[in-house]
């Protein structure tokens, strides 16, 4: 085993009245793949700032291999000062060659003369990633780096990172993400740190063992209450069995759904003939929604610092319907428990001018068509997720959905009754001088929760919170402890629609298992933006994916049933294309390789590159290593699932043991693999 490039011996901090922790080593390989896990309030982003020596500890030693270049990537770094983001990518003493970071942000597909006090969340991480990559790294810290990316940018960073020869530990929500990419896991747990040569698809039957094996030590020491108040009393085991039930009801709705959705390509959604008038909530019908082609689409979508709540978030839920004059309500005649669908009259006057505003790729004479002729009918209980590359349009269909902007042509219709709740991806809302007895109970004892009353600690506790943080000031939390205040407060007001936009940003892995069971216990209907992939398949039963030109996919199941679309025979790369690229520029250096129009699980291979003066064994090699590198990745995925099963090291020890041999010996392999595969690129690029 190679040295370490770099280690803390005995690290401790204090934070506060006392140590947030203590005694902890860490060491860092030169090709470590570390996902650092630990619930919201544990001080990953605090230990990940000592190692890069980012923060000075009260104990311990740091020693870096000398040459060796350590760079972070922050959640929210400090951009103010700097007028444009080049002017912040290319700042200080450890700015990258303006060269290299312009390459890479070309392949984001953002553009760094973007003002930094007018960009959006999702710009100013694409800049901090461009700065960070660019800095050529022995070793990458990076703090949530998948938050406010699309989908497309998320797979263009895991090609990346795939193909990155140094070391990185990664504090991310996105189990993706996560699976995909690490070979070994940090958990931080009550101010200790421990480590598994596991991947993070091994992670949670490592953390049952863990608990089993304290378990068993407290009731040999007469101590087992101390545990409980940690962790049994809060039900991680039971919450992710529980789970376990709700995916295969999860299972059982897709199911249902899919038998009312047509062949591929057709967007409308039937309904079974009988109650379909108690079910529907929300008709669209034929809807198009098009914008000037000089309009930035981002005044629409909604740039992350400028994002306002909706009426729907207010304090007294209101109807959606608001916007539909006196004659059209009559007209739908809509009731408490009645929806009638309106087929809108389409005048030839109307096919005309859209004949004469749009060209072959719906853009249009001058105009650029975000929506193009979508049919859905949402019923009561149905869990809709949206997904697609930024500025794809889907904070668009979120509006038309909910009555916020009104469709060209085509119609929405809104059940009267309709009264929803808003969670956008800002927590801002929160003053960070105010108590949390303040934000949930307006500094009472008692919340009262979807029409019945509880005590603010009882209700705390089933949001993962200790009960003694009700006198907390909200600034005291850490990031994602105020995004599940903000869950908190939000899930208490009686609504039967929630809308969530990016709501996995900033929550712990916990607290998306906990996120996950209350949507799925949610009566009412639930509309999710999300680019977290693993969550959207554990809670939707319905995708809408948008792919750039107007046209919607309207897909049973989650995420992957969508990708699965996308890419099934007769859809043609184009689509996929499309969904991905988001309109980004393309590549303008052949050695970087995996643009954003091309996801990818693996090393890809280059297109376009002169390989005539490769040997055979070169030329066999590059072209053969991405579909081994695959190969080896899938059976990696399996034995992790399998490890998964939190009664195997129980009930079968020897398997246990030879699968996690197997994965060390298959990460191995593949190592082996892309390490070939670079050398024999190079080799390749060189030709040109």
């Amino acid at each position: 085993m190679p040295p370490p490039i770099l280690s803390f011996e005995d690290l401790g901090l204090v934070q506060g009245e006392g140590w947030l922790f203590r005694h902890l080593d860490v060491h860092v390989g030169p090709r470590d793949r570390l996902a650092l896990i630990g619930r919201n309030g544990a001080g990953k982003t605090t230990l990940l700032k000592c190692l890069a020596g980012l923060i000075e500890t009260d104990e311990g030693k740091r020693t870096v291999v000398p040459g060796k270049k350590i760079v972070m990537l922050e959640q929210d770094p400090p951009m103010a000062g700097h007028r444009t983001l080049a002017d912040w990518v290319l700042s200080g003493e450890a700015a990258p060659q303006p060269h290299e970071a312009a390459a890479i942000a070309d392949q984001l597909g953002i553009d760094l003369s973007r003002e930094t006090a007018t960009a959006s969340g999702g710009e100013r991480r694409r800049a901090a990633i461009a700065r960070a990559l660019a800095q050529d790294p022995d070793l990458l810290f990076l703090d949530e780096p998948t938050n406010h990316l699309d989908l497309a940018a998320i797979d263009w960073l895991e090609s990346w990172l795939n193909r990155f020869s140094g070391a990185f530990i990664v504090i991310s929500h996105d189990r993706t993400f996560l699976t995909r990419l690490t070979k070994s896991c940090l958990w931080l747990d009550r101010g200790q740190i421990r480590r598994a040569e596991v991947g993070f698809g091994g992670f949670e039957a490592w953390t049952e063992r863990v608990y089993a094996e304290e378990q068993r030590a407290a009731e040999k020491l007469d101590a087992k209450l101390a545990i409980e108040l940690h962790w049994l009393q809060r039900g991680v085991t039971a919450r992710r069995r529980r789970n376990q039930g709700r995916l295969a009801k999860l299972g059982e709705m897709r199911a249902a759904r899919a038998a009312m959705i047509g062949g591929p390509g057709v967007s409308k959604l039937g309904l079974a003939r009988d109650d379909t008038k108690t079910k529907t909530v929300i008709d669209a019908e034929g809807v198009w929604k098009s914008f000037p082609g000089s309009f930035a689409l981002s005044e629409v979508e909604g740039r992350g610092d400028e994002r306002a709540s909706t009426s729907l978030s207010t304090n007294e839920p209101q109807d959606l319907d608001t916007e539909q004059s006196a004659q059209e309500r009559a007209s739908t005649s809509l009731s408490t428990n009645e929806v009638e669908a309106v087929r809108p009259e389409r005048s030839a006057e109307a096919r005309s001018r859209r004949a004469l505003n749009t060209d072959e790729t719906g853009g249009g004479a001058g105009r650029r068509t975000i929506i193009r002729d979508f049919t859905l009918r949402v019923q009561r209980g149905d869990r809709i997720g949206i997904v697609g590359a930024n500025g794809a349009g889907k904070t668009t269909l979120l509006k038309l959905l909910t009555g916020e902007l009104q469709p060209d042509e085509g119609k929405v219709t809104l059940a009267k009754t309709l009264s929803g709740i808003v969670i956008d991806q800002q927590r801002k809302l929160m003053a960070p001088d105010k108590r949390v007895r303040d934000v949930l109970a307006d500094g009472g004892d008692w919340i009262e929760v979807r029409g019945t009353k509880k005590h603010i600690k009882g209700y705390l506790k089933e949001f993962l919170f200790s009960p003694e943080l009700t006198e907390a000031p909200v600034g005291s939390l850490s990031g994602g402890e105020r995004s599940r205040l903000l869950l908190a407060r939000e899930f208490a007001r009686a609504s039967n629609l929630l809308v969530l936009d990016e709501p996995t940003n900033d929550l712990d892995l916990e607290t998306l298992d906990l996120l996950q069971e209350v949507i799925a216990d949610y009566e009412g209907t639930v509309l999710i933006v999300s680019h977290d992939r693993d969550f959207l398949d554990r809670t939707v039963t319905v995708t809408l994916g948008l792919d750039g030109s107007g046209k919607v996919d309207v897909v049973a199941g989650g995420y992957e049933d969508w990708a699965k679309r996308r890419s099934s025979p007769g859809r043609g790369g184009g689509s996929r294309a499309a969904a991905d690229g988001g309109g980004a520029p393309p590549a303008t250096k052949a050695r970087a390789a995996s643009p954003l129009h091309q996801p990818s699980a693996g090393p890809p291979p280059r297109a376009g590159e002169d390989r005539r003066k490769l040997s055979y064994k070169d030329q066999r090699d590059l072209d053969r290593l991405p579909g081994e590198i695959e190969r080896i990745e899938r059976e990696i995925a399996a034995d992790e699932a399998a490890l998964a099963d939190p009664d195997l090291y129980t009930r079968d020890p020897k398997r246990f043991a030879a699968l996690m041999a197997s994965i060390e010996r298959k990460r191995a392999e593949k190592e082996a693999a892309e390490l070939r595969w670079l050398e024999v690129a190079e080799m390749a690029e060189g030709l040109d």
